[in-house]
This record gives structure tokens, sequence and C-alpha cells, in this order.
């Protein structure tokens, strides 16, 4: 329950103290929202195309353009001290995979507490990977290489947001309250070294394939090194050699102890939801317990 006043946007004296309802856009109707895109931006949105997410929802327009739209409550606005507006912020990036940035719309649903944003971007033709096709899906040289330049090339740029992977900013006392709760007393959480930008939402449904782009920059910012690449590692636990090669290109993140750490944070976060399934909880616990035994070292 949020209970502190903040001002935001000029929303003067917004008070957040009515507790949110869980959402998720793939079981509520959303055609609402998506005429009043098309009226605020001036685009027909194609209702075949439209694809859903949890908190997201995307369609391709008449234009030729990708229109992402999503909701977030006032309350994660509030805490993270900015208005969600990655994907516009990102456009500044150079020599990265990424689609363009063209046109935004944003709304206040007052009764809701949610801010509801749209944004209008390149459409990539190539499609979004899933998890699950990763056991059937052959990465080509070509793809990794621009991968990897693209996350060398965003780690060496600079910005004042802060990274809000699953929308929640990044900090030390983040960072432990996970690894704490999946491995209580086992190893120092401590960070050390600069924080880089990162994606922060870096999983194979942000990644295209057969060509490499990077999608969904909601959530970028500044972050311990090795977020993304132990973020992805992570998400590919329980793939036969997937997570072994996602460690082997991006090793020189991983085999940093600020990249350790990241990576028993990713693993701690699958561990604390009580909703994965057994095998896929038993993996991630041994690597893991390899991860904890090189922080122990």
């Amino acid at each position: 329950m949020i209970t502190r006043t903040d001002t935001l946007n000029g929303m003067a004296d917004v008070t957040l103290s009515t507790p949110l309802q869980p959402r998720d856009l793939r079981k509520e109707s959303v055609d609402e929202v998506l005429s009043r895109v098309e009226a605020g931006l001036g685009v027909v949105l194609d209702r075949a195309t439209v694809t859903r997410k949890r908190r997201s929802v995307g369609a391709r327009s008449d234009r030729g353009t990708w229109v992402r739209i999503e909701f977030r409550p006032l309350a994660k606005i509030v805490a993270q001290g900015q208005a969600a507006d990655g994907t516009e912020a990102a456009n500044l990036l150079s020599d990265i995979a990424k689609p363009a940035w063209y046109a935004a719309l944003s709304w206040h649903a007052g009764d809701a507490q949610v801010v509801w944003r749209a944004d209008e971007v390149e459409f990539v033709t190539d499609a979004p990977l899933q998890r699950r096709m990763m056991r059937d899906v052959s990465l080509s040289a070509a793809w990794w290489a621009t991968f990897n330049a693209s996350l060398d090339s965003l780690a060496g740029q600079r910005t004042t947001r802060i990274a809000t992977p699953d929308t929640e900013v990044i900090t030390q006392s983040l960072v432990t309250r996970e690894i704490e709760r999946a491995f209580p007393g086992q190893v120092d959480s401590t960070l050390t070294g600069p924080w880089v930008p990162a994606h922060a939402d870096l999983n194979w449904a942000n990644l295209t394939w057969p060509g490499c782009w990077i999608i969904d920059w909601e959530d970028w910012g500044m972050a311990p090194r090795g977020l993304d690449s132990a973020n992805l590692w992570a998400s590919s636990l329980g793939i036969p050699g997937l997570a072994e090669r996602v460690r082997q290109e991006r090793r020189a993140d991983m085999e940093t102890r600020p990249g350790m750490v990241m990576a028993l944070f990713c693993c701690a976060k699958i561990l604390n939801d009580s909703s994965i399934p057994a095998e896929l909880r038993e993996i991630v616990t041994r690597e893991a317990s390899a991860v904890v035994a090189d922080l122990q070292r």
C-alpha cells in the first residue's frame, strides 16, 4: 500500500493510498485503449496484428509503424522519480540494434491510478523470440555479433536514468533483499565497480530473429555491470546449451564480480517465485549454487 503524497507531471498532491489490483492485459479488453491511441496518434491499428503481454499491447499501424502501449501504476512512477518514457529516451542511444522512436501519447486514468503510454516506433519485420522457441531456433554468428556489439555499445554510453527491472528501481537494497531471501547468509551481495547503462528487461521475448533487434526499452537505465547478460543467461536455464552459449558470449560481463552478483540476483528472482515448475527450480538452484561458490572464493 502506498501512503505518500507526491507531485507528478503537474498532478499535485497525488495520494496513492489504495492497493492496486494485479492486472494482466492478456486477460482484459483493451478495445477502449486502442481506440484512444488511434485518435491521439492519428493512426489506424491493425487489430489482426495485436500482440499482448502482461502489461503491454502492441499492434501495427496504417503508417507502417509499430505502436506499443503499456500501463504503469502511479506508485511505480513516484518511486522511480521519472515518467515511463524509456522508449523515447532510448532514441538518443547510438550504435545499437533497436527500432527508431517517432511519437508518443500518454494519459492518466485517474480512477485506476494508472498512467497509460503509447509509443510509435519503427516497425521491425523480424519476429520476437520466445523462450519456448529457443530449442528449435539457430542463431547465426551474425546474430551474435550484432547482439554483442549492441550490448557493448550500450554499456559505453551514459544516462541519468536508473534501470527498473520488473518496474522496480534497481538498488543495493533490492539486490540484497532478493539474494538474501533465496540464499540467506551465504554471500556478500555488496555491489562494486561502476554502473553502466542496461536494457534491464533483456529476455528472449525482447529480442528478434532471424535478424537481431532489441525491443521494449521502457525500463533501461544505469545498473550494475552484467545485469543484461545475467538476465538473458538466467532466462535460458533449462534449455540445453543455450545458457552456456550466453555465458560464453558475455563472459567479459559474467566473470566479473558484479556480473556474478547479477547472475545470483536473477536466479534469486526466479527461485523467489513459488509458481515456477519443480524441474526449472532444480536447474536454477544447481546453477545458482555454482555462482555462490564462485562468490565465496
